[in-house]
């Protein structure tokens, strides 16, 4: 998490300073290639050419202070309609929405739960699963994400 850290650090003044939100990273690395997802915001949407732009410039910041070794792909996107959850803020301001949360390590037996988010309570992530309540420990998310409704 700590390589997250530091590149959120880099790039988020750069992604504030053009009017956009940073929503989150994702910093995958796999084998000698890696790929950082970047994920933003904005109030009245984002546009490729939006995506276009950030890329360029966030390109040239990580370029200038290379915070990461090797090759790697760097990918532009919004969040979209099933977006990923990075904060314990974004899962508070979600709540009454379905998700899907996978955990790293199992918890009272499992590590996928889909349900209703109710909400936050201390550092955990509460989650209503078929009319039963879990406290998810948000340090011990791995991925969680919004199960968009087309209702």
């Amino acid at each position: 998490m700590a390589k997250n850290d530091e590149i959120q650090a880099l790039i988020e003044p750069v992604i504030v300073g053009m009017g956009f939100t940073l929503w989150g990273i994702e910093y995958l690395r796999n084998g000698k290639f890696s790929t950082l997802r970047i994920f933003i915001d904005h109030e009245e949407g984002i546009h490729v050419d939006h995506c276009a732009e950030v890329s360029r410039q966030v390109g040239a910041v990580l370029d200038v202070e290379d915070p990461i070794t090797g090759n790697y792909s760097l990918e532009v996107s919004s969040p979209g309609m099933d977006r990923s959850l990075f904060t314990i803020e974004q899962y508070a301001a979600y709540a009454g929405e379905w998700v899907e949360i996978k955990l790293r390590h199992a918890f009272e037996g499992r590590k996928n739960f889909k349900g209703v988010l109710v909400g936050i309570e201390d550092e955990n992530v509460v989650v209503s699963v078929e009319g039963t309540e879990f406290l998810l420990p948000i340090e011990s998310v791995d991925r969680g994400r919004i199960l968009p409704n087309f209702k």
